[in-house]
């Protein structure tokens, strides 16, 4: 027998904003917009939460934790430099994919956050980013990747793998783990025979 998790009513609202900002962006989504879709009235909105702008800290900083939380997997790899950006790429994509619409937020709404956290989360977004690069950096030191620039291959990893909200689909041929590792194989071993 199948257990069915009721939403509150604070959830049902953020799940429809999460879709609304990734259809319409934030800046153009509207409260009246935000209650239109959910049937009730934009006063009794508030009642619920404070600003529409607390339902993107909300969304933004559950990613960035959900983020964090799967690099403790990356930590615990063993291999070389090139398994532990294997299983960064596939951490990283896990995330993207368990949640498209809240990730295409994340990726693109991230900065209508207004001060102070529009400056804590770019200290989380360089944090992150530079344990891409100490994995990079680290392959380097030890001759296992070849010498280049490392925030522009940080940058670049990063770009191929941020896309994945837009193409990914659950009901298709590929896993999470499976994308994240052809992905990181691209990435680390190139189109070259």
């Amino acid at each position: 027998m199948e257990t069915v998790v009721k939403k509150t009513r604070k959830q049902q609202i953020e799940e429809k904003a999460t879709k609304l900002f990734r259809q319409k962006g934030y800046a153009a989504t509207s409260m009246r917009d935000l209650a239109q879709v959910l049937g009730i009235e934009a006063a009794s909105l508030y009642s619920h939460i404070k600003s529409k702008e607390e339902i993107l800290q909300k969304i933004c900083f559950r990613m960035a934790d959900e983020f964090f939380d799967a690099w403790k997997e990356v930590e615990m790899e063993s291999g070389n430099h090139a398994a532990k950006m294997e299983k960064a790429a596939i951490c990283y994509v896990k995330v993207i994919t368990k949640n498209t619409d809240a990730s295409a937020v994340f990726f693109h709404e991230w900065r209508h956050l207004s001060e102070p956290y529009l400056s804590e989360f770019l200290a989380m977004k360089n944090d992150y980013e530079g344990r891409f690069i100490k994995i990079l950096r680290d392959g380097m030191q030890s001759g296992e990747f070849h010498e280049a620039d490392e925030k522009f291959m940080m940058l670049t990893i990063l770009s191929s793998l941020n896309w994945t909200h837009n193409w990914y689909k659950p009901s298709g041929n590929l896993s999470p783990e499976e994308v994240g590792s052809k992905l990181a194989n691209l990435i680390l071993n190139g189109l070259k025979k």
